[in-house]
């Protein structure tokens, strides 16, 4: 791409220096282009800026010099990348992502997000074309790309100033893990997000320290499993593991559960007023301790106006049962912001798989207008005496804080697979959820373990 655009009609100036441009590729054959693309892939990686990014580290995985040359010329070559649009290109890249996603052994799963999910989320927080928008686990960048998309949609007449700052300023991710900070960056690339002056990922532990910046949205899923911790071994050879408990002047409690960390990350990173939706853990609902001081905090100093009680069989991390939180950051007050907490129950009686029966953006369709984005007074609850199978219904403040913990995982509706056999799932689905909730316990006692000074193989 960078090579069509330095050609006519464009004449762009090209990122990638001359000696391992495209055309130096095509130029070579046999061991000679061996070589010389194994260089390129070095030497890109050491510029700065996106360049850097996208080719740090990068391997030949090649063995054979013939796949690569028909790679290069038949199948990359023969294509013209620069009139496809930025949606064909990122739609395909997308697609490839899923797929790597699907393939168990690659572990890449934990990095994806269900698109219908993701989308949900981006419509309910509605962001817009000055706002500055950031996801701090953003793995292969779909929350950004995503809001980037609804922003372009939703407002037809941008001016040159607001495309620039879409392009340039309004996008933020941080990820931890450099291979996929730099599938990220090639997604907002093909997104058309991004440029060689400003690049939209940060690769580095997000919870490390408050990155001083500021943003009107968050939306993230953080990431799910063990509490935080480093294996240090003795003069002596033996192993002991800390905790990596984060202590932070901007944190309401210390502990070593991550995602309790993103919470407070997260309202850390806001400006007054802004808005987050997260994905979180039931156990971030529940758990005592800093758990409860970090809900309570958490209900006072912010309006948690939403939960979305999300179905089991929607991530690639086995045994997850999660939700999304949405709040908005507000300032001081000797009164709590939150008034009521509107849930709706997408769990019960709902069956997912990742392949027979994934999750689709309709499925989404009721909580999104029930949710009413533009105006959130107007929310009218299904759930009555009345009408007992309403999936939406709202508590006030004083309910929740006077619950156990403060907990926020509350459900109202009847199992029917419970109180009718007729009512039971197929044999395969309940065989699955059966996997999961033991995989689920599993993670749990091998946490339990860890805390106990026991190491436990996976």
């Amino acid at each position: 791409m960078a090579d069509e655009r330095a050609q006519p009609p464009y004449n762009q100036p090209s990122i990638v220096p001359a000696e391992y441009a495209w055309a130096s590729l095509l130029a070579k054959d046999g061991d000679e282009l061996f070589d010389h693309y194994r260089h390129a892939l070095e030497r890109l990686g050491q510029e700065k800026g996106t360049l850097g990014l996208i080719f740090g580290k990068a391997q030949n995985k090649f063995q054979d010099p013939a796949k690569l040359r028909r790679v290069v010329v038949d199948l990359i070559g023969a294509e013209t990348w620069t009139i496809l649009g930025a949606d064909v290109k990122g739609d395909a890249y997308e697609g490839l992502l899923e797929r790597n996603a699907q393939d168990t052994k690659s572990g890449a799963g934990q990095y994806f997000t269900p698109r219908a999910l993701i989308q949900a989320m981006v419509e309910c927080i509605a962001p817009k074309p000055a706002e500055r928008i950031c996801d701090p686990a953003c793995g292969t960048g779909g929350f950004l790309f995503t809001a980037h998309n609804y922003i372009t949609a939703n407002n037809k007449s941008l001016t040159r100033d607001q495309l620039k700052h879409l392009k340039e300023k309004a996008f933020t991710g941080y990820e931890l893990v450099q291979a996929t900070a730099r599938v990220c960056a090639m997604n907002m690339m093909l997104h058309g997000i991004g440029s060689e002056k400003s690049v939209p990922v940060v690769v580095g532990d997000a919870l490390a320290a408050d990155p001083g910046e500021r943003f009107e949205v968050v939306l993230a899923n953080p990431p799910f499993g063990k509490k935080s911790s480093t294996v240090i071994v003795g003069e002596d050879g033996r192993t002991s593991t800390e905790k990596d408990t984060i202590e932070r002047d901007d944190f309401w409690a210390t502990t070593s559960n991550k995602q309790l960390n993103f919470v407070q990350h997260i309202k850390t990173l806001l400006t007054t007023h802004g808005r987050a939706a997260v994905v979180l853990p039931d156990n971030v609902l529940f758990e005592g301790r800093a758990g409860e001081t970090i809900r309570k905090k958490l209900l006072h100093e912010c309006d948690v106006h939403t939960l979305l009680r999300l179905p089991t069989g929607l991530f690639y991390a086995q045994g997850v049962k999660a939700n999304v939180l949405f709040f908005e950051k507000k300032g001081a007050s000797e009164t709590p912001w939150t008034k009521q907490l509107w849930i709706y129950d997408l769990r019960t009686n709902k069956h997912f798989t990742l392949k027979t029966n994934p999750l689709t953006r309709a499925d989404l369709d009721e909580f999104v207008a029930l949710y009413q984005a533009d105006n959130r007074q107007q929310r009218q609850a299904t759930w009555s005496p009345d009408t007992p199978e309403g999936r939406w219904r709202a508590y006030s403040y004083d309910e929740l804080v006077a619950r156990d913990k403060a907990s926020l995982d509350i459900f109202w509706l009847k199992d029917e697979s419970l109180a009718d056999s007729d009512n039971l799932p197929a044999p395969g689905v309940i065989a699955r959820e059966i996997v999961e909730d033991l995989e689920a316990a599993l993670a749990q006692f091998r946490l339990i373990a860890g805390d106990l000074g026991e190491a436990v193989e996976e």
